[in-house]
């Protein structure tokens, strides 16, 4: 039997619904969105759209703000890459995926921009006096991940909003993390959200989203078809166009469609506490175990995922020996250089992380194997 507890890389099982809805869509939605006026394409471009509304109004944005990408990864880069492309300042968190980190430090080992990585701590007011301290004239956006991928610590992200409005500094949000479990919108004060279908949205891999609010252009990093202005050699420039060059990936959106659908009925204030409970449960199993570490604060908060080792063992033979029994967790870095080096965990960490669908008996059970180490 496998029990996935690295949900915070792609939540498995997928709901009834969404493998419904995958079905449906290669059923029914076989032609190309926004691509001719025949039947086929008529009914797949209705669909893509209605997809679009969905996603906007769970995040509190315009269907238009709202485009499709192939992961956060892309999202990421297109908001990065699109907002500094003219050059400037830039200041991102230091519990920033690779996602982010990566396309920024390339930017600035360029010449391109210039780059601040703000130091991240359990208290929210020394956080964000971290992002303002490193103001300066030129700042024109910052980047914080709305909680670390590694730690699961839910940054300020409203504060740095107001921080950022204050400045009139573009704010990036990376949501990968956060989506499907706090009741994320464009009015916590994020310019620009990336997130992940496939997490905490109940998608399939291979689906990512771009929403924004408009205030800020996103020079596309990606030209191409987009079905609209065919006779120009010119990249449309408003949105969701100009960032969808070329087919978009119709499954994989009605997949998320259906994940939002999935989360809004079930109630994510209930799923968090769901999730939450889990990881609580698991904490408290390890807590008389010298030998573990759990890395948590209780100055801060955190969304459902609990890194910790084992004194000892290295991460990844944690995980290894874990898998035998059937437990799926990550160990090692999890694409995040800056949070590990923060954390000082040169050898990384085990990630726990339970979805919706998690139960407390199995984390129990794990627990008492890690204890047996």
């Amino acid at each position: 039997m496998i029990i996935n507890f690295d949900n915070a890389a792609t939540t498995f099982p997928k709901p009834e619904s969404v493998k419904k809805a995958v079905a449906e869509a290669m059923d029914r939605f076989g032609g190309n969105a926004g691509r001719g006026g025949h039947p086929l394409a008529a009914a797949t471009s209705k669909a893509v759209y209605s997809a679009r509304e969905t996603v906007a109004q769970f995040f509190g944005a315009e269907p238009e703000n709202t485009v499709f990408a192939m992961n956060c990864t892309h999202a990421l880069n297109m908001a990065i890459q699109g907002v500094m492309s003219e050059g400037g300042h830039m200041i991102i968190s230091g519990m920033e995926h690779n996602s982010a980190a990566r396309p920024a430090a390339k930017l600035a080992a360029e010449g391109k921009i210039t780059l601040s990585v703000a130091p991240i701590y359990p208290e929210s007011s020394r956080t964000v006096e971290s992002f303002r301290s490193l103001i300066c004239d030129d700042t024109k956006a910052i980047v914080c991940t709305i909680a670390s991928n590694v730690t699961g610590q839910i940054m300020p992200y409203r504060e740095v909003g107001r921080l950022c409005r204050e400045k009139g500094i573009c704010f990036i949000a990376d949501g990968a993390q956060a989506c499907g479990v706090l009741d994320i919108k464009l009015s916590d004060g994020i310019n620009i959200l990336c997130t992940a279908g496939h997490k905490g949205l109940y998608g399939i891999t291979g689906t990512g989203l771009l929403v924004t609010d408009g205030k800020y252009p996103i020079k596309p990093i990606i030209q191409g078809g987009t079905g609209t202005d065919s006779m120009s050699l010119r990249q449309p420039e408003l949105t969701p166009e100009s960032l969808e060059s070329g087919t978009v990936g119709v499954i994989g959106i009605m997949s998320m469609k259906a994940g939002i659908e999935f989360v809004r009925k079930k109630g994510i204030r209930r799923i968090f506490n769901h999730e939450d409970r889990i990881c609580r449960q698991f904490i408290r199993h390890l807590q008389n175990d010298e030998r573990i570490t759990v890395y948590r604060s209780p100055e801060a908060g955190y969304v459902p995922i609990v890194s910790f080792n084992i004194k000892g063992i290295r991460s990844g033979d944690v995980a290894a020996r874990l898998a035998e029994k059937g437990y799926c967790l990550r160990a090692g870095y999890h694409c995040s250089a800056l949070a590990h080096t923060q954390l000082g965990t040169s050898d990384g960490t085990v990630r726990f992380s339970p979805s919706v669908f998690s139960r407390e008996e199995d984390a129990a059970e794990l627990a008492s194997v890690l204890r047996t180490m």
